[in-house]
């Protein structure tokens, strides 16, 4: 039987991160971050990481463990995230996987064979400069020549996508589709009780406009005008996520911060559809409405109540 593991995954502004930690305290738990965005140091606002705080009241894993520009694959956070839990158990307490970013749980919950193709810098650097010079059109076209599949599955302008699927081509001599496919019929390391929050669209997306001004009203801007002083570029990867893309052209001038708070709130809306969609094809996934179970100590409640059913 594979070890026991709880998951708490959904769109962002649900109230992972506050159930998360009340699970935790419930169960005897520690936090492992399922996050894209949350493993770089210096990047704490537009990341939404936990408050000093909510740190304090239990461990978290895998949470400002590297920097802004040092390259970071899925792979390497499932080697990460894999030896976290297996500490956390070894120490007799039970691992919870908080997090948004979908790939990240897969590659923690099915095993998924991401370590088959490690990254190659130098190819990817070579990759990344064609984009920034051509669109990434010229390398989606390459795409559909080598993994129609996977080409039709990527948006033309997922520039970051794009390169990783001919990286793992590059490096293996096979599609990416077809490594995927392999890893759908992958047997599981942990049996996973995976819970999905979720709330009516109207209340998420206002959910959403409240926690991007939050992030503004906590000195967002300065974050990012901070990274940029200290070298961060825009074209790290790191530099592209929700909170700091946005901000980028209102610390150029090129427009106001009412525009690019703007922005932001309509891309963090488009990115929550965008889990939706991941998440919702799980059918492993109990979803809890958070706002009809009455606010987040009630949603733990009831995650609570059912992992002492595994």
């Amino acid at each position: 039987m594979p070890d026991l593991l709880s998951a708490i995954v959904g769109p962002t502004a649900t109230g992972k991160t506050e159930v998360g930690i009340l699970l935790a305290e419930r169960i005897g738990g520690e936090i492992v971050s399922a996050d894209s965005m949350q493993v770089y140091r210096g990047m704490d606002i537009g990341t939404g990481k936990p408050t000093p705080e909510q740190l304090a009241r239990v461990p978290h894993h895998l949470i400002g463990v590297i920097d802004p520009d040092a390259p970071f694959s899925v792979a390497e956070y499932q080697e990460r995230a894999r030896a976290a839990i297996a500490d956390i158990r070894a120490r007799g307490r039970q691992p919870i996987l908080v997090g948004g970013s979908g790939l990240y749980v897969r590659a923690v919950v099915d095993g998924l064979t991401l370590s088959m193709a490690p990254p190659d810098a130098d190819l990817r650097r070579r990759l990344t400069d064609e984009a920034a010079a051509g669109g990434p059109a010229p390398l989606h076209a390459r795409l559909a020549e080598l993994d129609p599949e996977a080409a039709q599955r990527i948006h033309p302008n997922d520039a970051r996508r794009i390169i990783r699927a001919l990286e793992v081509y590059q490096q293996t001599g096979q599609r990416i589709s077809s490594l995927q496919e392999l890893d759908r019929h992958r047997r599981a390391r942990y049996n996973t009780r995976q819970f999905g929050l979720t709330a009516p669209r109207p209340e998420l997306y206002r959910r959403i406009e409240a926690r991007v001004d939050e992030m503004v009203a906590r000195g967002l801007a300065d974050e990012v005008r901070g990274l940029l002083g200290r070298g961060r570029g825009e074209r790290l990867a790191s530099m592209k996520g929700l909170g700091y893309a946005q901000l980028i052209p209102y610390l150029r001038g090129e427009c106001s911060l009412d525009a690019a708070v703007s922005r932001l709130k309509r891309d963090t809306r488009r990115f929550a559809k965008r889990q939706l969609t991941w998440f919702r094809a799980d059918p492993r996934i109990e979803w809890v409405d958070v706002v009809a179970a009455g606010g987040p100590q009630a949603v733990a409640g009831i995650i609570g109540r059912r992992w002492q059913e595994q």
